[in-house]
């Protein structure tokens, strides 16, 4: 994990996981702005290395309706002032091959959604970056098969890349997490993560917003831990309830720090 360390400043981490965490997509300035300062206020406390998490855009979305951005240039924008203000890395999902030059510019972290994991010409692209390239495991796809993307990211030279475990779908309203993807994908020798929101979707609601069970976050990121996760990805909000996109998965901001307290306490008994 060392193409991780030059994103953190902290010296002491006393072996922790790292956390990479923010609002679902950048909806204004006060959410990033009180997102971030909450979470790097908690994370310094506690020695967690913090890479900020908010997406530019949203393109999978259920409904045409749905919110998708307030505007690329925009939203990067207000990404760089966090990252200018607050000192913390960024990262930010990408959609297409443009998508990723263009968020190269403004952030550490280009993140490919679970839906396109296959995408050889997107891996292709945020590979050439020579950012680092969190690939999350598609719904469909077994642990094992991710070799096979990870593979396309190293292939153009570029060894920087994690992989996250976001569950696997169960029917068509479901998913469920099988924590043995854990161990098999940290053999690929990258940095592995566990999404602790998105792995709680209810996909493929009658009314086209995507459900979900945020009650059980504490759950999914406790048996990460345990089963040896190095990171974890969980969306939070000050208001959920308000939030333009995946509010039923993120976690009240209000609630991080005595998840994480408890979350340090496990990683430290299996040490």
């Amino acid at each position: 994990m060392e193409f991780l360390a030059p994103l953190f400043n902290q010296k002491n981490t006393h072996n922790n996981f790292f956390l990479l965490a923010g609002p679902c997509v950048v909806e204004n300035e006060e959410v990033l702005f009180k997102t971030a300062s909450t979470l790097k206020n908690i994370c310094e406390a506690l020695s967690i290395p913090l890479i900020f998490k908010s997406s530019f855009t949203k393109a999978n979305r259920s409904s045409a309706n749905s919110f998708t951005s307030i505007g690329h240039e925009k939203a990067l924008n207000m990404l760089a002032n966090v990252k200018t203000q607050f000192d913390l890395p960024l990262v930010t999902d990408i959609h297409t091959e443009s998508d990723a030059e263009l968020a190269a510019q403004y952030v550490d972290v280009l993140q490919i959604p679970a839906f396109l994991c296959r995408q050889t010409s997107l891996l292709v692209a945020a590979a050439n970056t020579n950012k680092i390239v969190n690939i999350k495991k598609g719904q469909f796809l077994s642990p094992e098969a991710m070799e096979f993307a990870l593979k396309k990211v190293t292939s153009q030279g570029n060894e920087k890349v994690m992989l996250t475990e976001r569950g696997t779908t169960f029917g068509y309203q479901d998913l469920i997490v099988d924590y043995r993807g854990i161990p098999i994908m940290k053999q690929f020798g990258k940095p592995v993560i566990m999404d602790c929101t998105h792995a709680l979707q209810q996909p493929n609601q009658p009314s086209g917003v995507t459900g979900g069970k945020p009650e059980l976050i504490e759950t999914i990121a406790k048996c990460a831990i345990a089963a040896g996760a190095d990171g974890l990805f969980i969306e939070t909000h000050p208001d959920p309830t308000n939030a333009l996109s995946d509010g039923a998965n993120m976690l009240p901001l209000h609630e991080i720090k005595a998840l994480l307290e408890k979350l340090i306490r496990i990683r430290q008994a299996i040490l």
